[in-house]
């Protein structure tokens, strides 16, 4: 038999091969109809308890953190538009297990079952991110030293860059790091602080805890200026050179 001739399969076990490889292409195609029919009627759920609550007693979640999920700045609710779905579950569900702790959130919590919080955070991720206008402007020195801490840290202390997790903007990266561009500087030091006393331990590997035990009151206080300064919508705009 000449080399180049190719090798045939046939019998049973070619018809094996092209039936499993039939199921498999099926049961992708299955899988994926299932996602594009589950996901938006799970989003469609978790927009009426953000509007109006749930039947166990759940208020809604339009009352702190805003209609269209941009957060109150000046309380220090935080914005949860936009937030990646799986990193959204997981705070959800730490909230619910005591992992991190917030009088508001807990007793919340406890009124959603799982599917209820799994419908808020696709609804809350499908959102659109939009800046905050008209906060008070951050004095220039915070921000300097925010913003070498953000993109530089500080090595004498052991502190890497902010920017080595959340991003060189602060929009985050994937479902373990959030976007933290543009939130409240008063909810970035409220979380700050709550990693540093432990009320709140459910970071990856505790990397933040760590962090956080590095960071002085100063040091606090302007990151959380700096990234409350930057856009949490990413520009769309081409820069044009002349």
């Amino acid at each position: 038999m000449a080399l180049s001739q190719p090798i045939r399969q046939d019998g049973p076990r070619a018809t094996s091969i092209g039936v499993s490889l039939l199921c498999r292409t099926a049961g992708t195609a299955l899988f994926t109809a299932l996602a594009l029919t589950v996901l938006p009627a799970l989003a469609q759920t978790g927009e009426k308890i953000a509007k109006s609550g749930n039947a166990a007693g759940a208020p809604a979640c339009v009352t702190c953190h805003g209609a269209t999920g941009q957060g109150q700045p000046a309380a220090g609710f935080p914005r949860l538009a936009g937030l990646n779905a799986a990193y959204f579950l997981r705070q959800l569900q730490s909230f619910h297990d005591a992992t991190r702790v917030n009088p508001i959130m807990a007793p919340v919590v406890q009124q959603l079952s799982a599917t209820d919080r799994q419908a808020l955070a696709e609804y809350y991720a499908g959102l659109a991110v939009t800046n905050h206008d008209g906060q008070p402007p951050a004095d220039t020195k915070s921000l300097s030293v925010g913003e070498s801490l953000a993109q530089r840290g500080d090595w004498n202390k052991g502190l890497p860059a902010c920017a080595q997790c959340h991003g060189l903007k602060g929009l985050g990266v994937g479902a373990a790091f959030p976007q933290i561009a543009g939130q409240s500087p008063a909810y970035i030091v409220t979380q700050l602080k709550a990693w540093q006393t432990g009320t709140r331990k459910n970071d990856p590997l505790g990397l933040m805890h760590g962090i956080a035990l590095k960071l002085s009151p100063t040091d606090i206080g302007a990151v959380a200026v700096y990234y409350g300064s930057l856009d949490a919508a990413p520009s769309t705009k081409r820069s044009v050179k002349p």
